[in-house]
């Protein structure tokens, strides 16, 4: 069954629908579809009044913080949270009401996967995986979806296969996975990779 899933993209403290690859440190070279005149909680709301779960609010670099909690404000225990999350923060995001939290980058220092820290991450949670989401956003290599971290600018260690899937399943509740190359782009989802997760990934 496809469920529809959501998500409150802010940046600059705005909601937006930004081409993926375009988000980079170089304001110039970011590509938007849609800003929306709508703060996020408007549509924290939206989603909270059609019982849309599993939505997610992602905050592409700083200024976001505001905003991300307004929409947790509007649907407490609703909402899913990412962009920036590490140790020190994910405890305090869940009493701000986030459902989850979502992490990505942190698992990464300088490119390479750290079981350390998402141990330490999910210590910080009480060790209660339900409240954890990894982000295996990728980018394609050849052949291969490989994890992007940094705003999808920087590839991984980690390709998305059955191996890291395995690997990390255990502590977790569930993954998120974008098309990082399709992201933004208005053209649907990437068939290749959703056919390689259900034959590779679940699988094996």
């Amino acid at each position: 069954m496809t469920r529809f899933r959501p998500c409150i993209d802010l940046h600059s403290g705005q909601v937006k629908q930004i081409v993926g690859g375009t988000l980079t440190t170089i304001t110039d070279d970011l590509k938007t579809n849609h800003v929306s005149k709508l703060p996020a909680s408007h549509f924290a709301d939206l989603y909270r009044q059609n019982d849309v779960i599993g939505a997610h609010v992602i905050m592409l670099g700083p200024g976001n913080e505001e905003a991300a909690r307004d929409a947790l404000r509007a649907w407490k225990g609703g909402l899913q949270i990412g962009g920036g999350i590490s140790e020190s923060t994910a405890a305090e995001w869940i009493n701000w009401g986030a459902e989850k939290v979502i992490i990505t980058s942190y698992l990464f220092p300088r490119g390479k996967f750290s079981m350390d820290r998402l141990r330490s991450v999910l210590a910080a949670l009480g060790d209660d995986k339900q409240k954890l989401v990894i982000d295996l956003s990728c980018r394609r290599k050849e052949d291969t979806w490989i994890v992007a971290m940094d705003k999808w600018q920087t590839l991984t260690d980690m390709e998305v296969n059955q191996e890291s899937i395995s690997l990390l399943e255990p502590l977790c509740s569930e993954f998120l996975i974008h098309a990082a190359d399709n992201e933004g782009l208005q053209r649907g989802i990437d068939e290749e990779l959703a056919e390689a997760a259900a034959s590779r990934i679940l699988t094996g």
